[in-house]
């Protein structure tokens, strides 16, 4: 409801045509009777604009904005100076003291939400939960007893007493709060915040961020939302969050408290619109350290080594003993053994479970030891599949070790599974009683934090730097300040500082031209500036604190290369120093900060950035995309920036973790959308770099140092990235469907059609065949007439293929086709023949010279490859017979055969032992669907 006595606001700037768009949501919600609303657009799409717009001329009612950190809050009350308004005073329109609201109050989350801190009553409420716990777990047979146990912690203990009443404490009151009384639970401050904000009259929250809602925050507002009387909330997000492994009551009430999301903003609509910078990912690779290379082949070895000692047959010792891992899966998989006995037959003990089913087989097959006759062959689909050596080991360890040892009388097979276990536990795997779960590892911590990421990260900057010059605006975001605590089996290599800011910031004044950037280092407790730079660093910040008002002396104590700044003075504190760095980054005084995501990822701002390096190893959706959103700000100072995005990744792909970084690295890009080098916008690691869509782990090795070139190339030719964004042409957010691939079809021979003497490539063979496929879908009049067909090259020999201008069914039969027709035979229903000319030498062509000679040789038919007629034409025989004649005419003369039986099956059969097959050539497992953006 509308405040009697809100003033009139006049808003100064205008609004983007995507806020626009959300206004308008917005308003025919508030129409409707709606009072939660659910908006979500990328860091920088200007959501506090788009919040106040909605407070000042949508609402019109006292507002509470609430945000994750102190930064952000601040922000609310600054981006004020965009609105002009009558009836009250500027400096009591917006307040960030929860003492004293305003129309305006900005506060933290923390700041209405603080639990009560421990009171006897809590405390003896906390007890009493521990001792249930204690009777639960089987620890205490009554209360008594249990008392006794804690009595006796507290005397002898104390400091694990403490610990556990406060562990119990916070259960209570997680307990409480779950049962929607989360506001009894909190600190007297954060209650009495709540009783002014409620007298005020509140009549809209906005959540800031409001993705950070799945837990105690979100409990307590949903309490304080009655409190407040049923106010209008906005909730406002860059990221939906990530649900996994959240409390169902939490994941329950975050849909209810929001509803669905009412208006989103894709970020490549925003860069067409030239309302977001557009950006380039890349991505340098580096190899471990030879220290931390030996460390990961011992533990390689050792894993190996135990595998081995399991295939033995002499390991099954004796009567009582489980048989070697190969005969146990034999004997598994012919008898159809599940762990709760045999099942009939081979479709049950699939379907029961598949991933044991298919990776037996696959170790089976890679030992070169024979499938039991009642056992199917595996498809050659999944024998193209893009596969880890442990994405087979251990479904058949896990099974193995769960099923076969530790069920075994035999104690001697137990202590093997423990082995087992242990030796998997240093390659990040868990085995639990119901299964294995991925756990962190030591070989996975020394490839995340390799010291030579440091060496990756002078030569991207030295880079830039040459390409940008004084303009460059580089942050470099790591994890943590230091590395959490060592442990011991990596403390050799892994130290404090590995893979942390401190390091990085180290490693930049090691190297002349990443010391000129003037780095300083900026995390949460730390300020460090390079000691070329401190003198008139502190020149700059002394004039910085002086013009803003606040009483602070800076000192500086020497360290070796750097200087180490502390602030003295009440006014020193986080919130400001974070502000002063970024301000004096943005003028260039510094033009390089080091820090953590936790201070240089979500809610910070600096629309300057146009490099930024990140050395995290964080994979969730929501935290990748919004330390990215730090980078595509508009620079009003440059209006053709555009960001380099690096990621560093460390490889050693013969080793069975030796690929962690890089599948970390593909896990980062599976959301985040990106230009490829054709012009096309997707979500995923292919738009980095085509190979990296299909590029088997193993083959990064041999390419390091080509991709490495290709990456720094491309920043070097920046406005080659800002054409293919095709800024100021419309977006739209309704995908394509495109098929991916890269020649292998091609072996050479002539086109075999008469009088074309014109030679197969990979291009203009995929090019015939997509037509071919095309024009006999539109024929079958399964398929609209209209579009366009698409046909790209891009970076390394890799193709790319979609329907544009239909439905994005069409789009999507079209691509779905097409890889049946270029992928693997898997059990066609009908096979289509492809043939070639090849030009035989003859004497007369022997002895005239080749000008003459080339006209002389003899033409000589042969098969090249079997392909598959696409299953929705396959269906019936007037439709095979529509893509044999298109296939006659754009692809190669050829009468379409049933290959279920007869003439057909046999044909197959030969081809497949001739190589005249895709997936003999490898050809299926570079074959992918995807949707793109254009």
């Amino acid at each position: 409801m509308q405040h009697p006595s809100f003033p009139e606001f006049r808003f100064k700037g205008t609004l983007r045509p995507s806020q626009e768009q959300a206004v308008e949501v917005v308003r025919g919600g508030l129409a409707k009777g709606e009072k939660r609303l659910h908006i979500v657009a990328p860091p920088g799409s200007g959501k506090t604009v788009l919040g106040l717009y909605v407070w000042a001329a949508c609402v019109r009612s006292p507002a509470l904005v609430l945000s994750p950190n102190s930064a952000i809050q601040a922000q609310w009350a600054a981006r004020l100076d965009l609105f002009d308004w009558e009836g009250s005073e500027k400096g009591g329109l917006a307040s960030l003291d929860p003492k004293h609201p305003a129309l305006l109050t900005s506060l933290t989350y923390q700041a209405v939400t603080l639990p009560a801190r421990g009171d006897a009553e809590t405390d003896g409420q906390a007890i009493e939960l521990w001792k249930e716990r204690l009777i639960e777990k089987g620890q205490a047979h009554d209360p008594d007893e249990a008392a006794f146990w804690i009595a006796d912690l507290e005397r002898n203990n104390p400091a694990y007493y403490k610990d556990r009443v406060s562990q119990y404490r916070k259960q209570l009151r997680e307990l409480v709060s779950l049962g929607g009384g989360s506001l009894s639970t909190l600190h007297a401050s954060s209650k009495a915040a709540l009783t002014r904000l409620k007298e005020a009259g509140v009549g809209l929250i906005i959540l800031d961020e409001c993705h950070h809602l799945l837990g105690h925050w979100g409990r307590v507002l949903e309490d304080a939302r009655d409190l407040l009387d049923e106010p209008v909330v906005l909730g406002l997000t860059a990221t939906p969050p990530d649900l996994g492994g959240r409390r169902p009551e939490d994941v329950k009430r975050y849909a209810s408290f929001f509803g669905p999301v009412d208006f989103e903003v894709p970020i490549p609509a925003l860069v067409r619109e030239r309302n977001l910078a557009p950006y380039q990912d890349l991505a340098y690779f580096i190899r471990p350290s030879d220290e931390e290379v030996r460390y990961i082949a011992d533990a390689d070895r050792q894993f190996h080594d135990i595998v081995g000692e399991l295939c033995k047959p002499d390991a099954a010792g004796g009567n009582d003993r489980i048989e070697a891992l190969p005969d146990w899966i034999v004997n598994v998989l012919s008898t159809h053994k599940l762990p709760t006995g045999p099942v009939r037959d081979w479709i049950s003990f699939e379907r029961r479970d598949k991933t044991f089913a298919d990776a037996a087989r696959l170790f089976l097959k890679d030992r070169k030891i024979a499938l039991p006759e009642n056992v199917p062959a595996l498809p050659p689909s999944l024998l193209l599949d893009q596969r880890t050596e442990l994405s087979v080991l251990v479904p058949v360890l896990d099974r193995y070790i769960r099923h076969g040892l530790r069920r075994s009388a035999d104690p001697a097979d137990h202590k093997r599974a423990e082995e087992v276990i242990a030796r998997l536990r240093m390659l990040g795997m868990q085995v639990t009683e119901t299964g294995t779960q991925p756990c962190a590892s030591p070989v996975g911590r020394v490839m995340a934090y390799s010291r030579t990421k440091v060496r990756a990260l002078l030569e991207i900057l030295k880079a830039e730097s040459r390409v940008l010059g004084e303009r460059i605006r580089a942050i470099v975001v790591t994890d943590f300040e230091k590395t959490s605590t060592t442990k011991a089996d990596v403390a050799d290599l892994v130290d404090d500082e590995a893979g942390g800011a401190i390091a990085a910031f180290r490693a930049l004044l090691t190297d002349e031209e990443t010391d000129a950037l003037d780095p300083i280092l900026l995390t949460a407790s730390t300020l460090l500036v390079d000691d070329d730079l401190v003198e008139r660093f502190k020149e700059h910040a002394l004039r910085w604190l002086r013009e803003r008002g606040y009483d602070i002396e800076l000192t500086a104590q020497p360290r070796e290369g750097f200087y180490r700044v502390h602030g003295q003075g009440a006014d020193w504190c986080p919130r400001v120093y974070v502000q002063m760095i970024t301000d004096l980054f943005q003028q260039g005084v510094t033009r390089c900060l080091v820090g953590t995501r936790g201070l240089l990822g979500e809610g910070w701002d600096a629309n300057r950035v146009n490099v930024l390096i990140d050395l995290t190893t964080v994979t969730t959706s929501m935290a990748v995309n919004q330390l990215r959103g730090r980078s595509v700000r508009l620079d009003p100072d440059d209006p053709e920036k555009l960001s380099d995005n690096w990621d560093v990744v460390c490889v050693a792909g013969e080793f069975s973790k030796g690929l962690d970084d890089y599948l970390r690295f593909m896990s980062k890009h599976k959301t985040l959308f990106g230009v490829s080098d054709d012009g096309v916008v997707e979500k995923g690691v292919g738009h980095v770099h085509a190979a990296f869509t299909e590029m088997k782990p193993e083959g990064i090795e041999g390419t390091l140092n080509i991709l490495n070139d290709e990456m720094i190339k491309r920043a070097e030719v920046r406005e080659k990235c800002r054409e293919l964004w095709q800024i100021g042409e419309t977006f739209d957010s309704e995908p394509l469907s495109a098929i991916e691939f890269k020649g292998g079809l091609a072996s050479g021979g002539f086109r075999p059609f008469k009088g074309d003497l014109k030679k197969w490539s990979s291009e203009s063979l995929t090019q015939a065949i997509a037509k071919a496929v095309w024009f006999s879908l539109k024929d079958a009049q399964l398929i609209d007439l209209g579009g366009t067909l698409y046909h790209a090259m891009r970076a390394g020999g890799y193709a790319r293929m979609y329907l544009k201008g239909t439905k994005k069914e069409d789009s999507e039969l079209l691509t779905r086709s097409l890889r049946e027709v270029l992928g693997p035979l898997d059990r066609p229903r009908y096979v289509i023949p492809r043939y070639v000319k090849e030009l035989e030498q003859t004497w007369l062509s022997w002895i005239f010279p080749e000008v003459i000679s080339k006209y002389l040789r003899k033409k000589v038919q042969r098969l090249e490859m079997l392909h598959t007629v696409p299953s929705v034409l396959a269906g019936k025989k007037e439709t095979v017979l529509v893509f044999q004649n298109r296939w006659n005419e754009f692809v190669s003369p050829g009468e379409a055969i049933y290959a279920h039986h007869g003439k057909g099956e046999d044909l197959v059969s030969e081809a497949r032992n001739l190589g005249q097959v895709p997936e003999s050539r490898e050809f299926g497992a570079s074959i992918h669907e995807k949707d793109v953006f254009v």
